[in-house]
């Protein structure tokens, strides 16, 4: 398909990142200009990359994790971005659906919040939503608004799908080899309407997977069980209050968590506990607020099951994570 998706811009360097952590916190904050935050579910020592190549109009990115993580935030006002999962060993759970065959997972103009299986690669493209609109006008392409304003596991037609795919493997094999070629403006043109041109011809073709009636019941539950447990502030509430306040049995509420999430509520609240207490050891730097004072706080009463269950999470001690911070600062 050969389009013209030529609009005015100023020229541009690329500009290529890559950054690799052994701390989810420290890969959450090497995502570029994204405003996303991440939590880790499963337990065990963290690894992620990041590589984002930034066009004048488009970003391409691939994103590692080697643990199961939720992610939640934006990936800038106003942005488009597609994503397609890459050698997944488990299922993306993504407003309670999971990403197959020719699925992708969208964002239009709205927030992420996801989770992710272990040993997890994501590659795709983001670029301004107002850009699509612009071009769709231009070319007389109607954009379905049903996919605006939300992230969506998406239906699309397998063939701009898979060249797609190509270009990901193309760039990153190029990334690899010879980086360089990405300072060639002629190079970085020809390589936007490219991926322009698949966006487009993809979108008309995009439709919402639709999980069903009990799925989005199961979803709204869990929806409504994490608000409470994510907005309960300083003061952690017991699994007890939030089967209570969603109307759910702990059965009923721990198999929709696994439908929809892929984890139990217990260890999805555990996971999200023993996360903010390793972001308040490590702004601990100068205070005399003891490990055992934050553990409290997050409503982890037995000091010695919270230090296992901690290390067990992510393979060194709270003390450790405490001296780490003290050190640094």
């Amino acid at each position: 398909m050969a389009l013209d998706t030529t609009l005015p811009t100023s020229p541009s360097a690329a500009c290529l990142l890559q950054a690799s952590s052994t701390d989810v916190d420290e890969h959450c904050a090497a995502l570029g200009r994204w405003r996303l935050n991440y939590d880790q579910i499963s337990a065990g020592a963290f690894a992620g990359s990041f590589t984002q190549l930034s066009l004048p109009r488009v970003e391409v990115f691939r994103e590692v994790t080697s643990q199961q993580v939720r992610q939640y935030g934006q990936l800038g006002a106003g942005s488009l971005g597609i994503g397609l999962p890459w050698h997944a060993t488990g299922e993306v759970n993504c407003n309670g659906a999971s990403v197959a065959g020719a699925q992708v997972i969208a964002c239009i103009d709205a927030e992420v919040d996801m989770c992710t299986p272990k040993a997890f690669e994501l590659r795709g493209v983001v670029t301004s939503a107002a850009l699509i609109e612009e071009l769709a006008a231009r070319l007389d392409i109607a954009v379905p608004r049903a996919v605006w304003h939300q992230l969506s596991v998406i239906e699309m037609a397998e063939a701009p799908v898979a060249r797609l795919r190509n270009h990901l493997v193309a760039i990153h094999d190029t990334i690899t080899a010879v980086p360089e070629r990405f300072d060639d403006p002629v190079a970085q043109q020809v390589l936007e309407d490219a991926l322009l041109v698949e966006i487009m011809d993809m979108l008309p073709t995009a439709r919402p997977s639709d999980p069903g009636r009990s799925a989005v019941a199961r979803k709204r539950t869990v929806e409504r069980a994490r608000e409470l447990m994510h907005g309960s502030g300083d003061r952690s509430l017991s699994l007890l209050e939030v089967c209570k306040a969603v109307g759910a049995s702990p059965r009923k509420l721990g198999y929709c968590f696994q439908e929809v999430l892929g984890t139990s509520p217990m260890h999805y609240w555990r996971a999200m506990r023993l996360n903010r207490v390793r972001r308040d050891l490590k702004c601990c730097d100068g205070t005399k607020a003891s490990v055992y004072d934050v553990a409290v706080r997050h409503g982890f009463w037995h000091f010695s099951q919270f230090s296992l269950d901690y290390k067990r999470h992510f393979s060194e001690l709270p003390s450790e994570t405490l001296r780490r911070a003290r050190r640094a600062a």
